[in-house]
């Protein structure tokens, strides 16, 4: 083949290779996964090895961001002082460099460990400043192992350094996107401090319209005598506004006692809320205070209290009215002066109806209800709960993980049935399992068909069938074949629910429906969601 049909060839190649490298840039603003594409691009093309982008970073420090041809440990190896070195000298001059041979340059330090030096074959290093205007921010290099041919080291320069042009406007655009999120999440929260006004609680979380006015009811109720029933579903934080109902009463420097009525047996719950003389029982080797005593002069909270037996519910109704009981095995009146808050995610109402609670207890607990909303009805608070959860769980562990705007996304659109305990679960579990510093949507239980709700929801329901958990292995079902026909859009919208586990945002994607069209037909149709 002669010179000029080599050359044009090449020039072809690097053509190709330029348009995909801008392909990739303006894919994503997800800045690790596009400079690790472009580095494959590279490799694929040009058989440009070992490529790695380092970018400058807050401490001074320039780090290896983007790598390929190098395992994590070897990335995280890849740290340089500005000056240090053959890639800190390129970003401390500007100047792009050429090693032709780096076993015999001693200003090549392989600090990532990646090339055996050793080896016979000869491995070239090419390194490109990245710069941003006049101001150098990173270094773009790869290896080449010569092959005894003659290699075109001003051509591969020149290259690199339209490929380092590509990625200093795309760092540029990243940083700019960076700073104005910044800006408008900073702009967020001071406009939601301001929101809120009066109507907030120390460690509650709530932003939207729903639990602003659970707030205000909670200020409105705190500071009375008035028994308190809170309702909601498990995990909306009952016992956590019982906590904000204590501390806003005159009573905050007394007592709050809690008891989980669930977790006791009649006996147990009796000798618990009660207390026992010694002597009364088998182990009773002492005198012991129950909990009515124990809160004495403050808060008593009964967690569950749907759940009691209707044995001890006529005992329960005697000490709410008398405001006095005895010890188990004792005979003496005791007097207690208490605030009750109580709480079930029971339908009290329908108890009643079948006999199951008494309706004299029901009319004595029930005197000021707060009815706390589930999760997936105040979705606009998920944001703020997730930044929590990330915060805590970063100042815990010592570590700086953020989650992306998708995946961010993905759990707007989840129905969390077990409102925000599950919320915290999942953000902990993905923190604990996210490889780096940054929690992607394929990051999420849900996306990996690993999430606890529709597992339980897929091993627990009598009468359907167990939905098959996808190993990564397997290939993604593309779609569910859909009945020729139904009796009404409302059939067609509970059958695309029970396909995908009463996920809706699974629902939606397999009626090729958006969330919100899913939604605004769900309720349209008046179709409950299945809670699981």
């Amino acid at each position: 083949m002669d010179v000029a049909k080599e050359s044009a060839m090449e020039g072809n190649v690097e053509l190709v290779t330029i348009y995909e490298i801008s392909k990739i840039l303006s894919s994503s603003l997800d800045l690790h996964k596009t400079i690790r594409e472009v580095l494959n691009v590279l490799s694929s093309h040009l058989k440009m090895s070992r490529g790695m982008v380092s970018l400058v970073q807050e401490s001074g420090e320039l780090q290896v961001v983007g790598a390929s041809g190098l395992s994590e440990e070897e990335i995280r190896r890849g740290r340089f002082q500005i000056g240090e070195g053959v890639t800190g000298k390129i970003m401390k001059t500007g100047l792009s460099a050429v090693v032709p041979d780096v076993a015999k340059e001693p200003l090549f330090l392989n600090r990532t460990g990646s090339r055996n030096l050793e080896k016979d074959s000869v491995v070239s290093f090419i390194g490109v400043p990245i710069k941003v205007g006049r101001d150098t921010i990173g270094v773009i290099s790869v290896d080449r192992e010569l092959d005894g041919q003659p290699q075109n080291f001003q051509g591969d320069t020149r290259f690199l350094t339209m490929v380092a042009n590509l990625i200093g406007q795309t760092v540029r655009l990243y940083r700019s996107v960076a700073n104005e999120r910044q800006q408008l999440m900073m702009e967020k929260s001071r406009l939601q401090k301001e929101l809120q006004g009066k109507f907030k609680l120390d460690n509650v979380i709530g932003q939207s319209k729903v639990m602003q006015e659970v707030f205000a009811e909670v200020h409105q109720a705190a500071p009375g005598k008035s028994t308190v029933l809170l309702r909601g579903e498990s995990g909306t934080g009952k016992e956590v506004i019982a906590r904000a109902i204590h501390y806003l009463s005159s009573r905050k420097d007394k007592p709050f006692v809690k008891v989980n009525c669930a977790a006791l047996s009649e006996t147990l719950l009796e000798s618990e809320l009660f207390g026992h003389e010694k002597g009364s029982f088998t182990g009773a080797t002492q005198d012991r205070k129950g909990r009515f005593e124990l809160a004495n002069g403050g808060t008593l909270f009964l967690d569950e209290i749907g759940d009691i037996s209707p044995a001890f519910q006529t005992k329960l109704l005697r000490v709410l009215q008398e405001r006095e009981f005895e010890r188990v095995g004792g005979a003496k009146p005791i007097k207690v002066d208490i605030r009750l808050i109580t709480a079930t995610n029971r339908n009290l109402e329908e108890a009643v109806e079948k006999g199951d609670f008494r309706a004299d207890l029901y009319y004595r607990i029930n005197v000021v209800s707060i009815f706390l909303p589930p999760l997936r009805e105040r979705r606009e608070d998920i944001p703020s709960l997730v930044e929590h959860f990330l915060e805590k769980f970063n100042r815990e562990n010592e570590k700086k993980i953020s989650i992306s705007p998708d995946a961010l996304k993905v759990m707007l659109e989840c129905y969390w049935p077990g409102n925000v305990r599950e919320l915290e679960n999942c953000v902990e579990r993905t923190m604990t399992m996210t490889r780096g510093n940054l929690i992607r949507e394929v990051d999420l239980p849900c996306q990996q068909n690993k999430c606890f709700s529709l597992t339980l929801k897929s091993f627990g329901s009598p009468g359907r069938p167990v939905i098959p958990i996808r190993t990564h292995e397997e290939p993604e079902e593309e779609s569910r074949e859909e009945p020729s026909s139904f009796a009404s859009e409302r059939d067609r919208l509970i059958w695309a629910m029970e396909q995908c586990g009463w996920v809706q945002a699974k629902a939606a994607r397999l009626l090729k429906l958006t969330s919100r069209q899913m939604g605004y037909a769900l309720q349209k149709h008046r179709i409950e969601i299945k809670k699981f």
